[in-house]
């Protein structure tokens, strides 16, 4: 089964910079970037990246070098990223959140990395590093003596742009690159699709290292508005929520959980904020509808919730939906709609054939959002990145790894990992499957299932939920759960938590589940 996406032509050089360019040169007074009461305009933001361009030129790392960034939001992040492109190079970010001992890790995945832009806030977070670490507050002055005209640097589509950390089977993170095609092509659609405009301020509220920050990043100057930062290292659902009410923002991009939280900030105060926005774009990893059903029904919420799709291998974004189309009996797993434009997504067998309407099996996406592949790519993982015959011409195509079909009315809908399945007692589980379950009884507010091994090696899995109100008990959720699922599917352990623990790019962090459990179990502590 494939969808195809709209077929769009773009420019002879789709390059992000150049339409931030144009925008500086249309509306040099508006203003570019907020953070922290500081504010830059269009022109003072391109002269300042364009001095930085010409610094990088100057030092040899200009086009198709690698430049990491490790700096907490704020303008002078912004001039680094525009800066880094316009002088033909890829940036890389090292996210300040991050421990120190994880960006150690990630610096040696980077292969032929030329500097590192820091702060003095976070230059000792990557002071390991075997490259040069810059401080922009103390290149001031030498770039005050830059031109602040454009460097004449050759860009094409093929050219990286920008390169994210991914995890990796063998747990050691991969890094995959981004071309700049792919990347305008995103925002091209996104911005032709969603009436974008220069109007359509953003506010960034998710991690840097994220693969979806780097698309919030860019996408109010690449459609001439203006971009909200947060002086903050770590999500603040005051400080966000604070700056939706104080400020004309109409758009914000965020994982689902991130979404959950700003919807309980509002719900439990009673604002409109956030209903109030033109759209809600979030993503990466399971919907949990009910979590956010009672506020997007409420009268006078007008905002578009967008449920959208993709990996970061080809580049965030492959798929939309309008969740105002969802009706939950039809489907009990809300879709994610059909292909951005340039993007093909197929349902493939093991034997990489088609599947039917309605059939199960491997989600893979091809056209022009397909990635330029792992930085230092080697073994298994790199043959991901493979090649499809469409409509008679062959084309690149990433195999996701991730399971789902199209419904009879065309839209996409993911039903978790291919290789996300364990074996419980004999049969092959997928724990979303349970986390579906637990989402729709009464009293469960939100849950997620972790995989744990006992010493003989058995997995066992263990259901952490977050009640509606009082603590539910262990033996009244399972009764209730084997209700709707087998017994082999039933969790042999609940906890009740106050919340779930979101990783920095605010998804849930299983792994921290995993940990609370083993450090409440060998202390003794109680279950659900």
């Amino acid at each position: 089964m494939t969808l195809q996406g709209k077929r769009v032509a773009l420019p002879s050089a789709p390059v992000v910079h150049k339409r931030f360019e144009a925008h500086a040169e249309a509306t040099p007074d508006a203003v570019a970037v907020f953070c922290a009461g500081q504010r830059v305009t269009y022109a003072e933001l391109n002269a300042k990246a364009n001095r930085f361009a010409h610094f990088l030129i100057a030092r040899g790392h200009g086009r198709g070098a690698k430049v990491g960034v490790c700096l907490d939001y704020s303008i002078d992040m912004v001039v680094a990223i525009l800066g880094t492109l316009k002088a033909g190079a890829a940036y890389v970010p090292f996210d300040p959140s991050y421990p120190a001992a994880r960006l150690r890790l990630l610096l040696g995945q980077v292969p032929e990395l030329a500097l590192i832009v820091a702060s003095p806030a976070t230059a000792g977070l990557v002071e390991s590093a075997a490259v040069e670490v810059l401080a922009p507050e103390r290149l001031s002055g030498h770039l005050a003596g830059l031109p602040a005209t454009g460097p004449d640097v050759p860009v094409t589509g093929d050219d990286m742009c920008y390169a994210v950390f991914t995890s990796g089977s063998t747990g050691t993170p991969k890094v995959t690159a981004v071309r700049h095609e792919g990347w305008f092509n995103l925002l091209n659609w996104l911005t032709l699709e969603y009436r974008l405009h220069r109007g359509s301020n953003n506010l960034v509220v998710s991690a840097f290292g994220f693969d979806l920050s780097q698309r919030a990043l860019m996408m109010p100057l690449f459609s001439g508005a203006t971009q909200y930062l947060m002086a903050s290292r770590n999500f603040d659902a005051a400080m966000a929520y604070r700056m939706l009410t104080q400020h004309e923002i109409r758009t914000v991009h965020c994982a689902s959980s991130t979404l959950y939280l700003l919807v309980d900030w509002e719900t439990a105060r009673g604002g409109e904020a956030l209903s109030g926005l033109d759209y809600l774009l979030f993503g990466g990893e399971p919907l949990r509808v009910e979590r956010i059903a009672d506020w997007a029904r409420r009268e006078g919420n007008s905002c578009t919730l967008l449920h959208q799709y993709g990996v970061a291998e080809c580049t965030d974004v492959a798929s939309s939906y309008d969740l105002a189309d969802y009706r939950p009996g039809e489907h009990d797993i809300a879709p994610v709609g059909r292909p951005a434009y340039n993007t093909g997504i197929h349902i493939l067998d093991e034997r990489m054939r088609d599947v039917g309407a309605g059939e199960y099996g491997e989600i893979c996406i091809s056209g022009t959002s397909v990635g330029a592949g792992y930085l230092n790519g080697t073994g298994p993982e790199s043959e991901r990145f493979t090649t499809v015959v469409v409509d008679g011409t062959q084309r690149r195509l990433y195999r996701t790894g991730d399971r789902g079909c199209v419904t009879e009315a065309g839209e996409l809908v993911v039903a978790g990992r291919m290789d996300a399945q364990v074996k419980v007692r004999g049969m092959r589980i997928d724990p979303t499957d349970i986390e579906r379950a637990l989402g729709r009884l009464d009293g469960v507010r939100e849950a997620a299932v972790v995989t744990t091994y006992t010493d003989s090696g058995e997995a066992d899995l263990i259901a952490f939920i977050v009640p509606a109100g009082d603590d539910l008990a262990e033996n009244d959720v399972r009764t209730r759960l084997l209700e709707t699922l087998p017994r082999n599917m039933v969790p042999a352990r609940f906890l009740n938590l106050p919340r779930l623990p979101l990783s920095p790019h605010g998804k849930v962090d299983r792994k921290a589940l995993a940990d609370e459990f083993r450090n409440q179990y060998a202390a003794g502590g109680t279950t659900a």
